[in-house]
């Protein structure tokens, strides 16, 4: 006898008479689709709305009903009554299927629904017997499978489309040995067993199955003691259930399965929403108790006095119980709210739990159901099973409300099972994963700090908050922890700051870069690259060269795609050194990169400066700008603490190694700057001024040579006052037949004409090349020397004499050509007057332009050419001898005329002659500008 607890989870609705339109005794009843079907024994049917009030009736049979169940798919009605018999030999007992969304006129005050099929029970192959249960199965319609139980053990079964006539008729026989009475069928059930329908069939006597899918269908007896009519259900499971005096069996499709003790007759059996409904005769009252049983959490909910019950149906959400006499009693659940809020009064949690739980209930209103049970716990100071009861609140519950609980050092243990928890399910944050490694510290449980941190070696990812954890165990000194959560969780920067600056570990450090993917590596070597050039710069550069280098030809990676020397230049600062070595290397490997001009510029700043020990920009107080120039390479490498040197104390060492440096400096300085190309690889105006600040003259001089900036060369000579450098320059650089600038020789002269010292020698050398060359006018020379008062009469004296002497040929041969051009003009005029003034006489006796004898009709010119009328053309005036001269000097004339307007051209032939005076006056001449303006007349 199990001893269950009481409850009262269900209230009565509604109780009271069944309305009089419902004739004769009560001997059936079904529901669903909304109403209740109530079967009189007069025959009629009757219809009860959800106010249990009478809806609609009609005759099914005209004489009794005894078996009625109104269908679920198809709003039909399944009836089994007695009509008039048609012959005496033939029973009336008749199978009719009704529908009920089809109306027809019964008589003149009411309608009935049409009767679509009507079926003879009994034949001659299915003799007459006493019906004793009943039950339909709606297959696909239109198919129904209608069992029907007899008193002589035997089960009618009609299978087919009734309304059609289409039906399959066979019987099935419970029992079959002769030597025993017939017990009669008191209840049946359908099951489906995946693709298999079983049909149970309980008598007094045995529960028995058969297997419909076999032919003929397969007997099987799972018990031999039965039940007796309505006492018999089946459950949402499809478990056949048959109550018995001594208690409840279950039965499944391989025999019985568990029984409840419960005491007392069983007069009506239901199953209602998961709860066991009984009318059970109460052995010590004698009165019939109804209850309504959770068998799964071991509870009577509800119980209550009834009469004698005739039948039990659900419907509406409620449990309708009818009594013979013509009572109904509605009962209904209440919510779940008010059913917890009854046991949580009691203190009874557990119950609670269990309710929500087999109810389905939604995972929040059971996890409050547990929250309320872990503070009534809490309050009892049952702290570990108040926690197990938190535990199945999280993802719902709030974590700080149980943090806050257990946050005393005294259940610290409490607090750690919860947030390891709440990490198990992935719902914990940073904050929590703080909280539960400082517990695991300060417990110095190690075993457990290894179990949460290496628990999913190698599978997923970390359910925690990684660089939590890593500055919790970093802090902790649990550095081995803190490596392991970085490196599983592709942390690099956080395994190298652990390995870097607190173990110190650099030889680790650099396997654990080399290791990664070059992109990631990349940026691991910007950030902790100084730390590591500082102690390993050989391993560190190797390892930049193959980022910078090697990828392109392992893996087919263009080397524009590579990272940039460049890139790496900020973790330098204080090696310079290093930094030269680095790109150095680089240099000799990549003969075409990207960055060749800054790489350059950067190699430039480090060799011509003085001192790599020391600045060679000023920087600001506050270190390195972000946007430095190339300009401030060398200041970025060297900041307040100086890389040392070997031999830092030597001072020989020091310019020894100054000038090595220069001297790489002015090779890349001529190797970056091809012949053939007009820019070098470098900024120009930054190597320019690199070797302004340090002094580096050989630099400075190639570079305004090969910018032909030959007045800066010369400059710089002048500037250290060396003659001989100056004047070979000068050689070198002044001649215009090789490209030079012949204005040097002026510039020169200019020079030493204002150094106020004695240069005779160089003077002389200087005036050799201004006379071969004549560069400037005796005049200018002399009032260019004139400024040095350590320059005597006698260093000028040939120069002089010999220009003299060649102005006074120049000065003769002028004299001569104006004799030659006047003369030339006189006969010039003298012609011109002769022709104004004097007849000509023609004496050629031959064409000129084909030599025959001249005949008339004949053509004479001016100039003396006669030719034949037919050797001219059409219309010719001119002399075709003389034409293409005269038109050449026409044109010639023109061209002077036209010149005379393109100002830009004459001062450009003033500025490129030596001799400008000799232009003008040849445009003069020419009378290109002799022409005067006509407006002052």
């Amino acid at each position: 006898m199990y001893q269950l607890r009481k409850f009262e989870f269900f209230e009565e609705k509604y109780g009271g008479k069944i309305p009089e339109d419902v004739t004769g005794d009560i001997k059936c009843c079904s529901s669903g689709r909304g109403k209740v079907v109530i079967g009189s024994n007069d025959g009629s049917v009757s219809f009860l709305d959800r106010g249990i009030k009478f809806d609609s009736g009609f005759q099914a049979h005209s004489s009794s009903l005894l078996f009625l169940q109104h269908l679920k798919q198809r709003n039909f009605l399944v009836t089994v009554g007695e009509d008039e018999q048609i012959s005496s030999q033939q029973s009336g007992m008749c199978l009719k299927v009704f529908d009920l969304d089809k109306v027809q006129e019964e008589s003149t005050s009411s309608l009935a629904p049409e009767c679509i099929g009507i079926l003879r029970i009994f034949t001659n192959q299915f003799p007459e017997a006493k019906i004793t249960s009943f039950l339909v199965l709606e297959e696909v319609p239109p198919i129904l499978l209608i069992a029907i139980g007899l008193d002589n053990g035997c089960i009618y079964c009609i299978k087919g489309d009734i309304a059609r006539e289409r039906i399959t008729r066979f019987k099935l026989q419970v029992d079959e040995s002769s030597d025993k009475r017939p017990s009669p069928i008191t209840g049946l059930g359908f099951r489906m067993d995946g693709q298999a329908l079983l049909l149970f069939a309980v008598t007094p006597d045995s529960v028995n199955l058969f297997s419909m899918k076999a032919q003929p269908p397969k007997l099987q007896t799972l018990d031999h003691i039965g039940s007796n009519v309505n006492t018999v259900t089946m459950s949402d499971r499809s478990e056949l259930i048959v109550g018995r005096p001594e208690a409840v069996y279950f039965y499944e499709v391989d025999g019985r399965g568990p029984c409840w003790a419960f005491e007392g007759e069983k007069k009506f059996m239901g199953w209602f929403r998961g709860y066991l409904l009984c009318v059970i005769a109460d052995p010590k009252t004698g009165k019939n108790v109804f209850n309504v049983y959770d068998l799964r959490n071991r509870l009577i909910v509800h119980s209550i006095v009834v009469d004698k019950v005739s039948n039990m149906l659900c419907e509406w959400g409620n449990i309708i119980l009818i009594t013979a006499d013509k009572k109904l009693l509605c009962i209904t659940e209440k919510d779940m709210e008010s059913k917890l809020d009854m046991l949580f009064k009691k203190n009874q949690y557990t119950v609670a739990i269990n309710l929500v739980q087999s109810q389905h209930a939604d995972a929040a209103a059971t996890a409050n159901v547990m929250r309320k049970y872990g503070d009534h716990l809490y309050g009892k100071q049952d702290y570990d099973e108040a926690m197990s009861q938190y535990i199945n609140t999280i993802g719902y519950l709030e974590p700080s409300f149980v943090i806050q609980k257990f946050l005393d050092a005294q259940r610290i243990y409490n607090l750690t099972n919860y947030l390891e928890k709440l990490h198990e399910k992935g719902l914990a944050s940073k904050d929590h994963t703080t909280l539960l490694l400082n517990c695991y510290t300060k417990l110095k449980d190690v075993e457990k700090l290894n179990t949460f941190i290496r628990k999913e070696d190698g599978i997923g990812e970390l359910k925690f908050d990684v660089e939590t954890a890593i500055r919790v165990c970093r802090a902790a000194n649990y550095h081995e922890h803190a490596m392991y959560v970085a490196k599983k969780a592709g942390k690099h920067e956080w395994y190298l700051k652990i390995l870097l600056e607190d173990l110190g570990n650099y030889d680790e450090a650099l396997q654990y870069i080399s290791s990664l993917e070059p992109s990631q590596a990349g940026v691991t070597i910007k950030e902790y690259g100084k730390i590591l050039i500082e102690h390993k710069p050989k391993e560190t550069i190797d390892i930049l060269m193959r980022l910078c280098t090697e990828q392109g030809t392992s893996s087919g990676v263009y080397l524009s795609m590579l990272p940039s020397p460049v890139d790496f230049i900020n973790v330098f600062v204080q090696h310079p050194h290093s930094l030269m070595d680095f790109l150095e290397r680089y240099t000799e490997i990549v003969k075409d990169s990207t960055a060749q001009a800054e790489i350059h510029n950067t190699l430039l700043e480090l060799y011509l400066s003085r001192d790599l020990d020391f600045p060679s920009v000023s920087l600001s107080e506050n270190g390195l700008d972000k946007d430095f120039t190339d300009l401030s390479v060398a200041a970025l490498v060297s900041k307040a603490n100086p890389e040392k040197r070997k031999n830092a104390d030597s001072k020989d060492s020091m310019e020894k190694d100054c000038t090595e440096r220069q001297q790489k400096g002015l090779e890349l300085l001529k190797m970056a700057w091809p012949s053939d190309l007009e820019q070098p690889f470098y900024d120009v105006d930054l190597a320019i001024i690199l070797c302004e600040m340090n002094s580096f003259k050989e630099g400075l001089l190639y570079l305004y040579e090969k910018m032909k900036l030959y007045k800066e060369v010369i400059a710089c000579y002048m500037q250290n006052h060396d003659h001989e450098g100056l004047i070979a320059c000068c050689k070198r650089l002044g001649d215009s037949g090789k490209g030079g600038d012949p204005s040097l020789w002026a510039d020169l002269l200019k020079y030493f004409g204002e150094i106020g010292e004695d240069c005779t020698k160089e003077v002389k050398e200087v005036l050799t090349y201004i006379e071969r060359d004549d560069i400037l006018p005796p005049i200018i020379v002399l009032q260019t020397l004139a400024k040095n008062p350590c320059l005597t009469l006698s260093v000028i004296k040939d120069y002089i004499a010999r220009k003299l002497e060649q102005e006074s040929k120049i000065i003769e041969e002028d004299r001569r050509a104006v004799e030659k051009y006047q003369e030339t003009t006189k006969i010039m005029r003298k012609e011109i007057e002769d022709l104004r003034t004097n007849a000509r006489i023609f004496q050629l006796s031959k064409c000129t332009r084909c030599t025959f004898t001249l005949d008339i009709p004949a053509v004479h010119f001016m100039c003396m050419h006669s030719f034949h009328q037919r050797c001219l053309g059409d219309n010719e005036k001119e002399c075709p001898e003389c034409a293409p001269e005269y038109r050449s000097v026409m044109e010639m004339k023109r061209s002077l005329e036209q010149n005379s307007k393109d100002q830009d051209l004459f001062f450009q032939q003033v500025k490129s002659s030596k001799d400008g005076f000799s232009v003008i006056a040849e445009y003069f001449g020419k009378g290109i500008i002799s022409k005067t303006s006509d407006a002052t007349s």
